[in-house]
């Protein structure tokens, strides 16, 4: 079983040392794809905190992200 949802990172916010916060919120829209995922997610937030700086270098603010939920 798994969901995919697609998410567009909104905010890249620099902490301490190597510390960042990356907020994701779904798309709403700027194509029929991002309709189609609009539809099955309105509403959400991920947010992530990487102490990895090159991790946080694979974000950019604005960029759009598919995110797969898998169980474990």
């Amino acid at each position: 079983m798994s969901v995919r949802a697609k998410f567009k990172v909104e905010a890249i916010t620099r902490r301490s040392g190597d510390a960042f916060t990356v907020e994701l919120w779904p798309v709403t829209s700027g194509s029929e794809e991002n309709a189609q995922f609009y539809k099955c997610t309105p509403s959400g937030k991920i947010e992530l905190l990487t102490i990895n700086a090159a991790a946080a270098d694979q974000f950019e603010v604005g960029g759009e992200y598919y995110v797969e939920f898998v169980k474990a």
